[in-house]
């Protein structure tokens, strides 16, 4: 009975690691073994160079430009993106006021919120950085309009041509495109917490902030690891190359000051034609993203608290 079972398991498995292993593990191997020739990407002949890629790539002052804007994004994306999501979903949730015949509500409106929040999900990441794009341009864009309309014309930078401020104008619009999702995420998991621990921490007198840290928080932790590393994905992935590469000046600039790891593989391997180092790149990315997401879940790791 128990061998029936098994050969039951595998064969509904087999076909899914099979595809797994053509269309992900396969790429990942085909990388690898490139980053260790001169594959120029236009030529189906190439050659054996050994670590040169890999050399090249450890002397080359663009490449560890990229890898620091590319953490920075890993570092900061996460944080403010999950800690305003966890904000607004609780306000939505449990954060209102005390109404007749419930103890624990979110605020009032909590319904047009969600919708409100969520909302630049359903737009393209690529409508999203054409509108800001427009909206940071210094002469005629919509910042720069307000400002000068509450009398701060002399407080208009070039957002997107500032060395030191495009990479956090781009951060802010990757905040704003993707905090909806989360506090929809937060919403749903924060409704399932029974409504008698908040009454029970209230009747206590325990504060809002207190019942964020102690009952809320908890209960959420395995949601909240899970989004950190799917952000810190993001913040070394697709997104965060398709805003770059189309608000930023360049793209990647104003001197390198935008350019991160993804936009410097496409950039090698489809502008330079350098096929082989653009692998050599993407090798690194992935050993970056590995290694975010062990030290994400090891530090976040806890004992699992179930209701």
């Amino acid at each position: 009975m128990q061998h029936g079972k098994y050969r039951f398991i595998i064969g509904f498995l087999a076909a899914p690691l099979a595809l797994y292993a053509v269309f992900v593990i396969w790429p990942f191997i085909q990388s690898i073994y490139y980053s260790f020739t001169d594959w120029t990407g236009l030529s189906p002949e190439f050659s054996m160079v050994g670590f040169a890629n890999y050399t090249k790539m450890f002397q080359d002052e663009v490449f560890w430009k990229s890898l620091q804007h590319s953490v920075v994004l890993l570092l900061v994306l996460p944080v403010i993106t999950l800690g305003l999501a966890l904000f607004f979903a609780f306000m939505i949730n449990v954060g209102g006021r005390r109404r007749k015949g419930a103890a624990v509500g979110g605020v009032r409106g909590s319904g047009f919120y969600k919708i409100a929040y969520f909302f630049p999900q359903v737009l393209s990441i690529a409508i999203v950085a054409i509108l800001f794009q427009f909206a940071y341009d210094p002469a005629q864009g919509m910042i720069n309009g307000a400002l000068r309309t509450v009398g701060l014309d002399g407080l208009q930078p070039n957002w997107l041509g500032d060395p030191g401020l495009a990479l956090w104008c781009i951060t802010a619009v990757l905040v704003w495109c993707t905090v909806g999702f989360f506090v929809v995420l937060f919403s749903a998991g924060m409704a399932s917490i029974p409504r008698d621990f908040y009454e029970a921490a209230l009747l206590d007198g325990a504060s809002r902030v207190t019942t964020f840290f102690r009952i809320t928080l908890p209960l959420l932790w395995d949601t909240v690891q899970s989004g950190w590393v799917y952000m810190g994905i993001l913040a070394l992935g697709a997104e965060a190359f398709a805003v770059v590469h189309i608000m930023s000046i360049g793209p990647g600039g104003p001197d390198y000051a935008t350019t991160v790891l993804p936009l410097y593989v496409y950039q090698a391997a489809f502008r330079d034609g350098q096929a082989a180092y653009a692998t050599t790149i993407g090798v690194a990315l992935l050993v970056v993203t590995l290694a975010f997401a062990a030290v994400v879940m090891r530090l976040g790791r806890r004992e699992r608290l179930e209701f």
